[in-house]
């Protein structure tokens, strides 16, 4: 059985578009470091939004979405921070969104995502909530506030 030459370069057309489907997939996930979070098994006791200090550099922040509103609201932290957000829901599912260090999370009732996020510049970053979640929806908003850790 002989294929074609048109058959031929189909086919060969093909794979190359294939191929540069997967190489641009791999390019973005590392120029971009998408990270994509953990799904963790829920545990009632995480109710409470909180902000864990482990040492000068490493914290963990336990984020509440409800409505309209993240808990903590605001969230400070020195450069060169590496942050482990955990992310639950009170009620319907969330979006939570900081643009600037690509981080997509989804805050589902019953449910806990994790993700880690490097600090590297001071600043205000914003986190959103990208998922329609009711009336109140475009006031769904908190801060992460990057400084300079104070002189001692």
């Amino acid at each position: 059985m002989t294929i074609d030459k048109s058959e031929k370069r189909v086919i060969m057309i093909t794979l190359a578009l294939i191929g540069l489907f997967v190489f641009s997939l791999l390019y973005a996930k590392n120029k971009y470091r998408s990270d994509v979070p953990e799904c963790l098994p829920y545990d009632k006791a995480y109710t409470v939004p909180k902000v864990n200090k482990l040492d000068e550099k490493t914290y963990q922040v336990f984020s509440v979405a409800s409505m309209w509103q993240f808990e903590p609201s605001e969230i400070y932290i020195p450069v060169g921070s590496e942050v482990d957000f955990y992310l639950t829901s009170k009620d319907v599912v969330h979006g939570f969104n900081i643009a600037q260090k690509n981080v997509n999370m989804m805050a589902v009732y019953g449910a806990i995502n994790k993700t880690t996020v490097k600090f590297d510049k001071p600043g205000v970053y914003d986190i959103i909530c990208h998922e329609y979640c009711g009336i109140g929806h475009q006031n769904m908003r908190a801060q992460v506030i990057v400084n300079y850790p104070e002189a001692k």
